[in-house]
């Protein structure tokens, strides 16, 4: 079995509907593996995967109440998630709460393009939330946070060839307009 890239996946995600859905689905999945997460931890972990459970709660209701606002049905959340691998360890809690983030900020990227001004600000605040959440259980930095990492298909965007630099004019200063200008002041 492969290890996804992010939890909760896109097709799980994409079955939502709206962006706004897609949003809340994946707030559901986190609020549950986040359960997880602090069921395998203790100490400062369980207190991290606490402040994770709780902003993923909090933003969850959150898009609920959006929702309902909109006139959209809000969809109710499973009883159970299934889990990308087991989480038998602390190890493995962390493993997971890296990939919730990251599928968390994913799941945003569809609200981030919205016309409405106050769902991309929404979607760009709980990107930033998630991909820092991500940072504190693994501090690595991705460049684009919740973008695929699969490589662009299409030709080697790395020249093989230098770009000819194009040949200087050899143009008196006295000719110059900038030049001209200067002088006429």
């Amino acid at each position: 079995m492969t290890t996804p890239t992010t939890y909760p996946n896109a097709s799980a995600a994409a079955s939502a509907g709206s962006p706004l859905g897609k949003a809340l689905a994946a707030e559901h999945a986190a609020v549950y593996a986040y359960g997880v997460v602090g069921a395998q931890t203790t100490g400062t972990l369980r207190k991290r995967a606490a402040t994770g459970f709780d902003a993923h709660r909090a933003r969850r209701d959150q898009l609920r109440a959006l929702l309902v606002k909109r006139g959209e049905a809000p969809a109710e959340p499973a009883p159970t998630y299934p889990l990308p691998f087991e989480v038998a360890s602390p190890a493995d809690a962390i493993r997971l709460a890296v990939l919730v983030e990251d599928g968390v900020t994913a799941a945003y990227l569809e609200l981030a393009a919205d016309p409405d001004l106050s769902l991309r600000r929404l979607a760009a605040l709980a990107m930033q939330e998630s991909a820092v959440r991500s940072y504190t259980w693994r501090p690595v930095v991705v460049a684009f946070p919740g973008m695929p990492v699969e490589r662009a298909t299409g030709p080697d965007p790395v020249r093989t060839e230098p770009t000819p630099i194009p040949p200087v004019v050899d143009t008196p200063a006295a000719q110059s307009p900038i030049s001209q200008q200067l002088q006429d002041q």
